[in-house]
């Protein structure tokens, strides 16, 4: 992917209305805009508008059957952006590893430092 493709991905899939047609879709297959205006509780032309940003991104695609406009998940895309985001969450695993990591050393380090009778080179401790 690219940057601007990533943008519009991350962008269509942050909205949860846009997640809500989506799992509708991916849930019934084609179906048209009016059909999904009756299953959430956004008007039709929220629907559309989110059509429009949900297909600009590749996450569906259209096709008229008749006189009817039907919408449809398209898989591929949204098994690149599944795997994006599983990629992602491993980057992220990997840095709080480290982290966890680096700060588990830091406190065995000043639990060994802190030790009684492990004083200072000047005789440690109080007068």
């Amino acid at each position: 992917m690219n940057a601007q493709a990533d943008d519009e991905l991350w962008s269509a899939i942050a909205d949860p209305s846009r997640r809500q047609v989506l799992d509708l879709l991916v849930s019934n297959g084609d179906v048209s805009a009016s059909w999904l205006a009756g299953h959430v509780p956004f008007s039709r032309q929220a629907v559309s508008k989110h059509l429009v940003v949900l297909e600009r991104a590749g996450l569906i695609s259209r096709h008229k059957r008749g006189r009817e406009v039907l919408y449809q998940v398209q898989a591929d895309r949204l098994d690149q952006a599944a795997r994006a985001m599983a990629d992602l969450a491993a980057q992220w695993d990997r840095r709080l590893a480290t982290i966890k990591r680096l700060a588990e050393t830091a406190h065995a380090e000043n639990k060994k430092d802190s030790r009684p009778g492990q004083g200072s080179a000047s005789g440690g401790g109080w007068p």
